[in-house]
């Protein structure tokens, strides 16, 4: 059986090849004497697929000039390859137009990655204007080959048949994915509405970047100046030279600039004790994109009715019913349900929360009211008394490299054993950058592994995983994947101490990365994280647990002095704080959630009041307006759902969570930290990316649907829940 399902394979592998390069015999009679590849120079490093171990990028000959050459070569090489398809007189089949098509575009996709990459890490005037100038022709390209009426004919034709095909089951799953992404495009829509919704797709994108570079610029330009040292009491040692660096890296080298985060949390407000000064660094947060030169106010709105009315077009009834209808939750009455099923007792936590932090502030001799500036100073104050924890002492056990190699490295190899070798040898785009190999037990390489943990000028807040080279069975590709982080960098001679969120930060994002590191399936539109965003996050909540573990943290949880472990009283300490402010922490989560899916709610014609009153008004409807926990991400610098890929699906984070929080309970059943039980999640969840039901996947895997027990646990809220 295996033997036959080889050799039909490599029938269609075949097939769909000579459809790329215009030789099947029935192909239309198209020029093919020369290619859109023949348009770069051998010297443009895009002309062909890299020669570096696993096609990784040579970022040593990638220059900013040969980006706009190889996006024109690409966009015009992939058209042709679309037209080859069109234009075979052969019926349609599985190979000469699915597989085909799963096949084109290379050239764009290598120069696209990675000037994105770039964009997001690196960012420039240069960057951000060639970005902007093909906006508009990215969405155009998009949009003329997943809403041609004679390439969607072919596909829907096939999917017509899909059930006398006899497809394997990757196959059909591949057939029933681009059919669905073609629908959803546009492609079965009249020639009328077509050409609305490229009008739309070209308006939306063009937003979308607009949002995205002025948050960008309000990051940049808010960060708060200080001039005296004595303002920044509370600070450790670490975090002053931090503040001192970022103000002479802009040219002030006499004072001190404390730069933001992403989130309106900033880690500073924990340990100011300048009240005043609490406060400007937090409006300066919460205040971005409001207005200035950078405003959002805006964008979101003209943003807004643009998804709407494409989605209308499309024959749902708001932005968020398209978004969802792809998700595991299908439908946003679903993920508002379990957001709304929480926030009463959310609250009610974060209120008893409250109160200790009154009566702590009372214990100082604080005289002022609580306010969103003072929350996580006197959280930090509690901590301190009611755990006896100072988390700055707990850092002084979270040296960097003793947390990535000993740490999430360790936990990786024991569980998945694969292990990762440093490869210094290979170039990168900044010197801070670190790249791995990663190889299994039999020291077969699995791919390449590419960390980029440091905050920088020009690089967006927050943390993620990408790919530079997606798995893909049939082309034969193994996986170049990368986390990127913003820890603050300790200044020169100072060891890189990081505190327990960070330590999280880089289980969490290694969890995306297995996800892409481990996938085993043919295409690479089904590979590793190309998954609805409500299971992507699945992986990465999954591993933030093992951080903990008690054979975990005793091998990478060490003094970075004296090379001591971290005393059992101290770590107990710590892993009972853990729980300690989750009632803030979910709240806050909440209310953002639920502000994105209530502006993805709009229906088309909506009048929509300003974005305070929208975002007040919202909040108000589900018991979440406080004057204390605001949303972690105010809508003028939501960039999640405003900039990214994460519209009407901020949810998923709690979605996924369930998920997590169950899978890991249940592996601790079945063994906990160990081969076997890693063996398990690696075949049935990680291989798998999007090549079978996502639900069907969790429930083969786990043996019954999630459950939510877990997760309550996990954050301490099951009273009452």
């Amino acid at each position: 059986m295996f033997t036959r399902m080889m050799t039909m394979r490599t029938r269609i592998w075949g097939a769909a090849l000579l459809v790329l390069v215009g030789c099947s015999d029935n192909a239309a009679s198209t020029d093919t004497s020369v290619k859109p590849t023949d348009m770069l120079p051998q010297s443009n490093p895009f002309q062909s697929a890299s020669t570096l171990p696993y096609q990784t990028p040579d970022f040593a000959a990638i220059e900013h000039h040969h980006f706009a050459p190889a996006f024109d070569a690409g966009m015009a090489e992939h058209r042709r390859e679309i037209e080859a398809i069109i234009g075979q007189q052969e019926a349609p089949s599985f190979a000469n137009t699915v597989v085909a098509l799963e096949q084109s575009g290379e050239l764009l996709r290598r120069a696209r990655r990675v000037f994105n990459h770039l964009v997001a890490v690196a960012n420039n005037p240069e960057r951000k204007a060639l970005k902007a100038s093909y906006a508009r022709r990215f969405s155009e390209h998009n949009d003329s080959i997943y809403q041609d009426p004679t390439l969607f004919g072919r596909i829907d034709a096939l999917y017509q048949q899909r059930d006398q095909l006899e497809l394997a089951p990757e196959d059909r799953r591949l057939l029933e994915q681009t059919h669905q992404r073609f629908v959803r495009t546009g492609a079965a829509l009249s020639e009328q509405s077509r050409a609305r919704v490229q009008q739309l797709n070209v308006t939306i994108a063009q937003l979308t970047n607009r949002f995205g570079e002025n948050l960008q610029g309000a990051t940049d330009a808010a960060g708060v100046w200080v001039d005296e040292i004595a303002d920044l009491a509370g600070l450790s040692d670490s975090q002053i030279r931090s503040a001192q660096r970022a103000a002479e890296r802009a040219g002030s080298p006499e004072r001190f600039l404390l730069t933001l985060k992403s989130t309106t949390r900033q880690p500073a407000l924990a340990n100011l004790k300048n009240r005043a000064l609490r406060e400007r660094l937090w409006r300066a947060s919460a205040e971005r994109g409001v207005d200035g030169e950078f405003e959002n106010q805006s964008v979101i709105p003209a943003l807004m009715l643009a998804r709407a009315e494409k989605a209308q077009l499309l024959g749902y009834d708001h932005w968020a019913g398209y978004r969802l209808d792809k998700q595991m939750a299908g439908e946003p009455e679903q993920a508002l349900a379990l957001l709304g099923s929480m926030a009463a007792d959310v609250v009610a936590n974060s209120g008893r929360e409250a109160e200790q932090l009154r009566a702590q502030m009372t214990r100082d001799g604080a005289e002022h009211e609580l306010a969103p500036w003072d929350w996580l100073y006197y959280a930090e104050r509690v901590r301190q008394t009611q755990y006896e924890l100072d988390s700055k002492q707990v850092s002084e056990y979270l040296e960097f490299h003793r947390v990535l190699e000993d740490g999430v490295f360790y936990t990786m190899k024991r569980l998945f054993g694969i292990r990762f070798e440093p490869r210094s040898d290979l170039p990168v785009y900044h010197p801070d950058v670190l790249v791995y190999e990663v190889f299994d037990e039999q020291g077969q390489g699995l791919g390449l592994f590419y960390g980029d943990f440091f905050a920088r000028p020009g690089k967006r807040g927050g943390a993620w995983m990408a790919n530079f080279v997606h798995q893909s069975n049939l082309q034969g590709s193994r996986p170049v994947v990368l986390n990127v982080a913003n820890i603050a960098r300790a200044p020169e001679g100072q060891p890189q101490l990081l505190t327990p969120k960070e330590v999280n930060t880089l289980f969490h994002e290694m969890g995306h990365g297995v996800h892409g590191l481990l996938s085993d399936v043919t295409y690479r539109s089904l590979s590793g994280t190309a998954v609805p965003r409500d299971f992507a996050e699945f992986p990465a909540k999954f591993q933030e647990d093992w951080r903990f573990h008690p054979e975990v943290i005793a091998n990478y949880a060490f003094h970075h002095q004296t090379g001591e472990p971290i005393p059992p009283q101290l770590l107990a300490k710590a892993m009972a704080a853990e729980r300690f402010n989750k009632g803030f922490d979910t709240q806050e989560y909440l209310a953002a959630a639920l502000l994105d899916l209530e502006w993805h709610s709009l229906a088309a014609d909506a009048e929509i009041p300003s974005v305070a009153e929208f975002d007040a008004a919202a909040l108000a409807r589900h018991g979440l307006s406080s004057e204390v926990i605001p949303p972690r991400y105010g809508s003028t610098f939501f960039g999640h759902v405003f900039a990214r890929g994460y519209s009407a699906s901020y949810y998923a984070y709690l979605w996924s969570e369930i998920m997590a929080a169950d899978a890991y309970a249940h592996l601790q059943r079945q063994g906990g930290l160990s081969r076997e039980s890693g063996e398990r999640f690696r075949k049935e969840v990680l291989a798998k990316g999007n090549s079978e039901d996502l639900m069907s996947i969790y429930t083969a895997f786990r043996g019954q649907p999630p459950s939510p027990e877990a997760l309550l646990a996990r954050r301490g809220l099951s009273v009452g829940l």
